[in-house]
């Protein structure tokens, strides 16, 4: 009888069960751990927008706060203009609803003038693209600083600053 070399079928079959019932595993860790990245993504991205605004705010004293997330961006090379201040990446400056996001969120940032013509508040908001695959909370920012954050309900980011302060401060 001949020495048989290779795997039998048996053989072969304990080894892909084996590896299903890993992946079965670390599968879902693995979306956990990025929704978590994803997440602190968001609030760092929130803290950024955050500063840029109150640096815009003092770069720009007649318009107040950024009308929207895009002035706060830059086109190359950047010259600081009100609509292109180049404080924010333009990865996160067109980081808006509908276009796809950064790291798995979507942002707004609204200067709001209460019927002045300068802008004395603003709102940054952000919340998944895909509720619960790419993150579960909701964030935003006033002009006081505090980082805030709520399980979120998906739709568009907070913009107004009533929608904000319902949210709890983060921890």
């Amino acid at each position: 009888m001949r020495k048989q070399k290779g795997f039998s079928l048996i053989e072969l079959l304990i080894v892909v069960a084996i590896i299903l019932i890993i992946a079965a595993i670390a599968i879902p860790n693995l979306l956990r751990a990025r929704m978590a990245a994803n997440e602190s993504s968001a609030a760092a991205a929130i803290r950024s927008i955050t500063s840029a605004e109150v640096a815009y705010y003092g770069a720009f004293p007649t318009i107040g706060y950024a009308v929207q997330l895009q002035d706060l961006g830059r086109t190359a090379p950047c010259v600081p203009v009100p609509t292109s201040a180049c404080l924010l990446d333009n990865n996160l400056a067109n980081a808006v609803p509908g276009s796809g996001g950064h790291s798995g969120y979507q942002f707004l940032a609204t200067g709001l003038n209460f019927g002045s013509p300068l802008n004395s508040a603003f709102v940054a908001g952000a919340t998944p693209v895909t509720p619960s695959s790419s993150g579960t909370r909701d964030f935003c920012s006033i002009t006081d600083g505090a980082l805030r954050s709520q399980t979120t309900t998906g739709g568009v980011p907070p913009n107004t600053l009533a929608a904000c302060l319902a949210y709890a401060i983060a921890q």
